[in-house]
């Protein structure tokens, strides 16, 4: 099994949404079910049914996070030393050359991606189209409404 990046900021929130899945919410839906069988009849009780559905989409979640985070490489984007190249966990500054408009984005896992807070998946067609590249290298970009050329500012590793 391969690995699979991410931050050390990804990391900790997994670690964190683990740490509460199994001591906040298991525990109160194993508490909803037995809530829901001292009320006599499963069979159309459907407060059973809902905490039973949310204890099968807990579990789940638990073993999802459990298995990203075993495979997990933890990369710490301030202890980088790329040598000014865009890499994954770099923070790029991008002008776009046809508006002029400025953004500035972090090249982050999957789990981690957020575009309103400017983190993009490492496996987009921008982060892909970024990588390897250096302060004044253009970027193609195939985007939906065609291909977008970015320069590429400013490169650091926050």
């Amino acid at each position: 099994m391969s690995t699979v990046p991410i931050t050390k900021r990804g990391a900790e929130k997994l670690k964190d949404e683990l740490h509460k899945l199994k001591t906040i919410e298991r525990p109160n839906v194993i508490a909803a079910i037995a809530e829901a069988r001292a009320q006599g009849d499963l069979s159309e009780n459907a407060e059973y049914d809902a905490a039973k559905d949310r204890q099968g989409f807990i579990e789940g979640r638990i073993q999802e996070i459990e298995g990203k985070l075993s495979v997990a490489q933890i990369i710490d984007p301030a202890s980088l030393d790329a040598g000014g190249r865009v890499v994954f966990g770099a923070t790029v500054a991008l002008e776009d050359e046809d508006t002029g408009d400025k953004v500035t984005y972090q090249i982050v896992g999957e789990d981690e991606a957020d575009l309103k807070l400017g983190l993009i998946n490492i496996s987009s067609p921008i982060a892909r189209a970024l990588i390897g590249k250096e302060e004044g290298d253009v970027a193609e970009v195939q985007a939906p409404g065609g291909v977008k050329h970015y320069e590429v500012v400013k490169v650091s590793y926050l």
